[in-house]
């Protein structure tokens, strides 16, 4: 165990997972994309003041495979894989036919999820990977489509207060009439044996069809309140006929994705306890959203929170040829790309045939977001800008599907790299910060204290790494209600910049359930070989 500088708090008890792409070339090929990149997981384990570190490599079949030829063999959204020329004109007729509904990867470099008392690395595509939380060992494949029709699904589900879990997917070919799927897995579905997956007790919420039938929107995300859930269809589409010919025309899923500006944004709202959709449709003007930051209902309204966008840019700046080019030369680049702004929406739920036309719906005090009802019966949404600057949001999961104060997130400056750590106040509209030059922060992990009662009481986690040779990568543990710095615990590994995480408490209390056993955790070699 590293012991850190400062003090870590002693009730902090558990393991922070991480996930996120380690590995950018296999042999002689390479990546394009940062979001190829296999999939390395690392944890932060915190016990009796002290921090443990360990990170493997997801052993996924497109891993093993990619090792195996010693060359990249399996095709991810931005880079795509063509057979080896030498093989015979009918092994590669058949691996050209199979192409047209691709087997996606089985990469899953996203986050860690839970369906029961299990843990999964997972992107967003229909595979998921069980993982070992205490050994960071692979345990198996899991593929959605032996339970639920569907080829993608998020990497962002949410828990209720039971532990169930929820998520949202897209239908999309060769699964009856496409659509988008809303499931509910519920918290005792893990089997005791550890022999059948969580999944076997799916349960289906709801599906909704697509706006236009070849274009289903992307969606990387939803939100939830303690009755519904909102799902935002933008008009950031994938394009159907263009992901069936990709392969033939030599380009890659990732350019299939479109964003038509001239369209507008829905907003779905159903009721996840019966899956019944609010009949009022309520839009709003075009956007790009990764990221929701939290949902709830107050006084017969829905009030959603996202990190929206004006353009799809967002995923331009994570190709590998950009991010590798001279810093300066960078933040120029992306001053075209429109920054992030923390929107706030007011959906007002008891629309009836009475309600006036033209005027601002909104009668909550605390946000200029509007809602209009128009002549057809729809309800054009606006927002109300609360920050701008603020990526990979977290908030205090105990106040998921609440009323709440407060965001934590990574500042980005005109740059694909975080570079601070900001806490937002959403009442006040203010913001504190944590920096150290040269240092990029991963997104912040809000854990509270024991018996907290307010929203901030707690701390704030994350990995930071650094470009200068002379700053050792740290865990950071500030001080949630200040962003002060309590602790920082030295790694002396090389640790990765990732995406998204977990914390499991070792108390095995909400969200983590069992957190398994951590006793034998040493500093793990970065390879996981």
């Amino acid at each position: 165990g590293f012991v850190s500088i400062g003090r870590v708090p002693d009730w902090l008890e558990g393991t922070l997972l991480r996930n996120g792409p380690g590995l950018f070339s296999v042999g002689d090929s390479r990546y394009n994309h940062w979001f190829d990149g296999l999939s390395l997981i690392h944890s932060f384990t915190f016990r009796n003041g002290e921090v443990w570190y360990r990170s493997k490599f997801l052993k996924s079949d497109t891993y093993r495979r990619n090792i195996k030829a010693d060359r990249i063999v399996v095709t991810e959204f931005g880079t795509m894989v063509y057979p080896d020329p030498c093989k015979n004109i009918f092994s590669r007729f058949f691996t050209h036919l199979s192409n047209i509904i691709p087997d996606f990867t089985d990469n899953n470099l996203v986050n860690i999820i839970r369906y029961g008392e299990d843990y999964y690395a997972a992107s967003e595509i229909n595979y998921i990977n069980e993982i070992e939380p205490s050994t960071l060992e692979t345990v198996g494949r899991v593929n959605y489509r032996n339970h639920i029709a569907l080829n993608l699904a998020t990497a962002h589900p949410h828990y209720d207060e039971e532990g169930n879990t929820y998520n949202m997917g897209t239908a999309i070919l060769g699964l009856g009439k496409p659509k988008y799927v809303i499931f509910k897995v519920p918290h005792d579905a893990s089997d005791k044996s550890r022999q059948k997956p969580a999944l076997r007790k799916l349960q289906l919420v709801c599906s909704i069809p697509f706006r236009s039938l070849m274009f289903p929107s992307y969606f990387h995300s939803f939100g939830m309140t303690q009755n519904y859930i909102v799902f935002v269809e933008q008009p950031f589409k994938l394009d159907m006929v263009k992901l069936a010919t990709a392969y033939f025309r030599g380009v890659s899923w990732g350019s299939c994705l479109k964003y038509h500006k001239d369209e507008t944004t829905l907003f779905h709202v159903v009721n996840r306890h019966t899956g019944k959709s609010v009949s009022t449709r309520y839009y709003g003007d075009a956007l790009v959203t990764f990221h929701h930051i939290n949902a709830y209902e107050d006084q017969d309204h829905l009030v959603f929170d996202l990190v929206s966008y004006k353009d799809s840019v967002l995923y331009e700046m994570f190709y590998i040829d950009h991010m590798r080019q001279d810093p300066s030369k960078v933040t120029e680049d992306n001053k075209r790309f429109s920054p992030p702004v923390c929107a706030r929406f007011a959906l007002p739920l008891n629309i009836s045939q009475d309600t006036q036309r033209g005027v601002n719906l909104v009668s909550l005090p605390d946000t200029r977001a509007r809602a209009e009802l128009q002549d057809d019966g729809s309800v054009y949404c606006t927002p109300d800008a609360i920050f701008q600057g603020l990526e990979l949001p977290r908030i205090n999961y105990n106040f998921n599907t609440k009323k709440y104060r407060y965001v934590y997130g990574s500042r980005v400056d005109w740059s694909p790299h975080p570079n601070k750590i900001a806490k937002v106040d959403i009442e006040t509209r203010t913001h504190v910060e944590w920096f150290q030059e040269n240092c990029f922060p991963s997104e912040p992990v809000f854990v509270a204290s024991p018996g907290a009662t307010e929203e901030d009481d707690g701390v704030i986690l994350s990995s930071v790494i650094s470009p200068d040779p002379d700053i050792a990568p740290f865990m950071l543990v500030l001080d949630a209600r200040t962003l002060e710095e309590l602790a920082r615990a030295e790694i002396p590994a090389s640790v990765h910049m990732d995406l998204h995480g977990l914390f499991i408490p070792a108390s095995g209390e909400r969200p983590g359930g069992h957190s398994g056993d951590t006793e034998g955790t040493r500093r793990g070699t970065l390879r996981g070989h």
